[in-house]
């Protein structure tokens, strides 16, 4: 008998500490916009930020906002990549541009990424938005693989430089995913798989519908919404993390009738006046559930602000996309890839706060696995440095020399401390001039100190050819470690990255 009660007690025992230590877990949402400028968010940009954002400014003012932030990539596909995966999307054999779906997952299925990590640890995994990392279609009774034609009609087209006038295909509904995102640690998935596909509204690993493209956005902030309350009102109360990337303010820019020049900028500043009314609608869910005191919520982008917002036309009416910072996406220079980067979490983040070490989305990984308290897995984030401390005010603790930059074309920069080192002539991207635009005369790479010329307009590559040629072997040693962190030498999927994109 008193075996039997000893057993009793040591199991309820066990059970009480499992549901102390999933209580002490934070719930996580990351909402991550898709080509939303640091110069959009007008608290990040008070003199020459003309759009409001409310929702982002108030999530600032009770958190901590990150200045020196930056994407993994200065475009969609490869930080979106970095940021599930803590590595870098260059070291798999994708190595510029974005991807098209129709075709296998750009995460190997036995990559861990941040989602399956969390499912280990006891979350409830959701993503409620756009994917753009690649997945394929089957026919659900043949199994059947589809391709680009499935449909035989073209649909619509991405609006967005050289995808610009291209025809999409869409997905028929009731085709299947097999390697989609509940297949890479989410439980749950509402969404679409890049804006060239927005019309093809996906549920877990099935298309259920079609849908005219102006109803994503508010469809994405309904779907998070509905997301928290079942959360809030789940009995078994476990944590949960809830990713929300946006397919906003990216083109096709379609703000909804309701916000149809709300902004009296024209259509790209509605649309991102609406995109922050959706952050509005997710913190409050949090806040009306009684989530918000024990919820971490990060929000953030994908890259700088798109061409085809009319960058020049909203400087003509006082508005700076990139708040100062040289070009916008695509491009090597901060405009590019610095990115907005406000961190809630009441009770543990000082109100009003700011952080001015330098963070890259692939952090992410290593960051909720300090959070949580357990081991990356094996094999796994290869380029993330844990930024809980600075959460507290302290220092980042961190062996990685430097953060590497990469640009749509391929093209590679270093940032250490203050110093910068593109290995390109010009922008790396779309903003004049380009690599081909280049004077001949152009020395081969460019390095700025981001101290005393944030705006990289003197280049000292020439002046200073020994800290450049520092920069240079930390970059290389980073690529072929295959990890940028302390740790064991990783392997990179690519045999051959080419750091030099541009004639020397």
């Amino acid at each position: 008998m008193n075996r039997i009660i000893t057993t009793t007690v040591l199991s309820l025992l066990a059970f009480w500490h499992i549901a102390d230590a999933s209580a002490a877990k934070p719930n996580i949402v990351f909402i991550l916009c898709d080509d939303l400028g640091y110069g959009d968010v007008q608290c990040l940009n008070p003199e020459h930020g003309k759009i409001l954002t409310p929702s982002v400014d108030k999530l600032a003012a009770d958190g901590m906002v990150f200045t020196d932030a930056h994407s993994g990539s200065s475009v969609c596909t490869p930080t979106r990549y970095g940021l599930m995966t803590g590595r870098y999307s260059w070291r798999t054999k994708h190595q510029s541009g974005v991807v098209q779906g129709f075709a296998p997952d750009l995460i190997a299925e036995d990559r861990p990424t941040v989602a399956s990590f969390l499912k280990s640890q006891g979350y409830h995994t959701g993503i409620i938005g756009k994917w753009h990392l690649n997945f394929q279609y089957q026919d659900p009774h043949t199994g059947k693989l589809l391709g680009r034609g499935a449909k035989k009609k073209g649909t619509e087209n991405t609006n967005d430089q050289k995808s610009r006038g291209r025809k999409r295909a869409l997905a028929p509904v009731g085709s299947v995913i097999p390697d989609g995102p509940v297949h890479r640690g989410f439980d749950f998935f509402h969404g679409f798989h890049h804006a060239g596909d927005m019309k093809g509204v996906i549920e877990n690993g099935t298309v259920i519908k079609h849908d005219a493209e102006i109803n994503m956005l508010p469809r994405l902030t309904r779907e998070s919404v509905k997301y928290i309350e079942a959360r809030g009102t789940d009995a078994d109360e476990s944590p949960f993390f809830l990713y929300v990337p946006y397919g906003s303010p990216h083109s096709p820019i379609l703000p909804t009738k309701q916000w149809q020049g709300r902004s009296g900028l024209g259509d790209y500043a509605d649309f991102v006046m609406q995109t922050d009314a959706g952050v509005g609608e997710i913190t409050a869910a949090l806040d009306r559930h009684g989530l918000a005191e024990n919820t971490l919520v990060i929000f953030s982008s994908d890259n700088g602000c798109s061409k085809v917002a009319g960058i020049p036309q909203l400087a003509e009416q006082g508005h700076v996309v990139s708040a100062g910072y040289r070009g916008s996406k695509s491009d090597l220079w901060d405009g590019g890839h610095r990115v907005p980067f406000v961190v809630r979490w009441p009770g543990m983040v000082d109100a009003g706060s700011t952080c001015e070490q330098t963070i890259c989305l692939t952090d992410f990984f290593a960051t909720v696995s300090e959070l949580t308290g357990a081991p990356l897995p094996a094999g796994s984030a290869e380029d993330s440095v844990s930024f809980l401390p600075a959460l507290s005010g302290k220092s980042i603790v961190s062996k990685r020399e430097g953060v590497i930059h990469h640009s749509i074309s391929g093209h590679f920069g270093y940032r250490q401390g203050k110093w910068k080192l593109l290995l390109a002539k010009a922008s790396g991207g779309w903003t004049s001039p380009t690599e081909r635009q280049a004077d001949s005369s152009s020395p081969i790479a460019q390095l700025y100190d981001m101290e005393s010329d944030p705006a990289e307009t003197t280049n000292l590559y020439e002046s200073h050819p020994e800290v450049a040629e520092r920069l240079l072997a930390k970059l290389e040693a980073d690529v072929t470690r295959g990890r940028s962190t302390e740790g064991l030498e990783s392997k990179n999927d690519a045999d051959d990255i080419k750091l030099w994109k541009s004639k020397r």
